[in-house]
């Protein structure tokens, strides 16, 4: 079983930064692509940044050149750097990651932390 836990959520002030982390855990093979989505009430949960396993990097129009992904291959550990943060910026970030064990391969979800931005 395999298991994806954030931290690092929180409130701030509009302008400020937050760095989440996602760490997975389990008996971990492989993990392919790690992405960081967001959530608001009564909207759809979206896209937010994604990472593949090579390291390529991709964005939400909304949050390029303010939001850095990375990812530590050793650590099994996926980051979220969020800069020059905006009230529209609040809501439950999750994050995501394609994860093969030995014996299968599954999507994981992490529980969700909040992050609050305040203008």
């Amino acid at each position: 079983q395999v298991q994806l836990v954030e931290s690092g959520g929180g409130l701030v002030q509009a302008g400020g930064s937050l760095r989440l982390s996602c760490a997975a855990s389990g008996s971990i093979s492989s993990i392919n692509a790690m992405n960081w989505y967001r959530q608001v009430p009564g909207k759809q949960r979206e896209l937010v940044a994604r990472i593949t396993s090579g390291g390529s990097t991709d964005y939400t129009e909304s949050v390029k050149g303010r939001f850095t992904i990375s990812r530590d291959n050793a650590k099994n550990t996926v980051y979220l750097q969020m800069n020059s943060l905006k009230p529209e910026d609040t809501a439950v970030y999750y994050c995501n990651a394609m994860i093969s064990t030995y014996a299968y391969t599954t999507a994981s979800w992490g529980q969700g932390i909040q992050v609050t931005v305040s203008s």
